[in-house]
């Protein structure tokens, strides 16, 4: 909690109270259904949390803006970026019934109202978004061809709307199909943990 403070400086006491929720929240729900690895669960602020997070240290979403989050495990990216963005509307998707069950249970607890959840795999999913963000789901051109038909274009924020993508090692090969359409932005550079050292962010604008 210490680090979100400290990197994330404007929360509020309501924000600070749902972020702090989250330990016992998921300590409760991965002994009943396995979301998350236990020594994951016992780094549950840097590795999750705070890796969530550093999409926000990239774009500040705008207001009403659409992000899906695609293929959202145990809801991350999606839970720690729609408390940190309340005014922005997330929509969770993950094919594995069992994991919304515990990413729906997440949000009735910390009393999000700006999330909504969906059961499909990513590729099946129709909808028009500003922005899908993914965590360790598949490499990038896989997930362009999946989602690219979802994303609203062009845009208002500093990035053009597309995927954010939560990247780490060695990119050069996995990004060569994509050339200049996409951007890497190395966490390093935002974050002192060692955690972050091979640790990326990369933005495709909709191809």
């Amino acid at each position: 909690m210490q680090r979100l403070s400290t990197y994330f400086p404007s929360l509020t006491a309501v924000q600070k109270e749902q972020f702090r929720a989250l330990q016992p929240l998921y300590e409760e729900w991965n002994a009943r259904i396995n979301v998350i690895s236990r020594k994951d669960l016992e780094n549950l602020y840097l590795h999750h949390v705070l890796h969530s997070l550093s999409i926000a240290k990239i774009i500040a979403f705008k207001p009403g803006t659409m992000v899906l989050d695609a293929g959202t495990g145990g809801g991350f990216p999606g839970i720690p970026l729609a408390v940190y963005f309340p005014q922005v509307k997330f929509i969770l998707a993950d094919s594995i019934a069992k994991k919304i069950k515990v990413v729906d249970a997440v949000i009735k607890a910390l009393g999000l109202t700006n999330c909504e959840t969906l059961t499909e795999r990513i590729e099946k999913l129709s909808m028009p978004v500003d922005f899908i963000v993914v965590r360790a789901v598949a490499d990038i051109s896989t997930l362009l061809k999946w989602t690219s038909k979802n994303i609203n274009p062009g845009g208002t924020h500093a990035l053009k709307n597309g995927l954010l993508a939560l990247k780490g090692g060695e990119l050069t090969d996995e990004l060569a199909p994509i050339g200049r359409a996409a951007t890497v932005f190395n966490l390093r550079d935002y974050f002192t943990e060692s955690f972050f050292e091979t640790k990326k962010v990369v933005h495709v604008s909709r191809l």
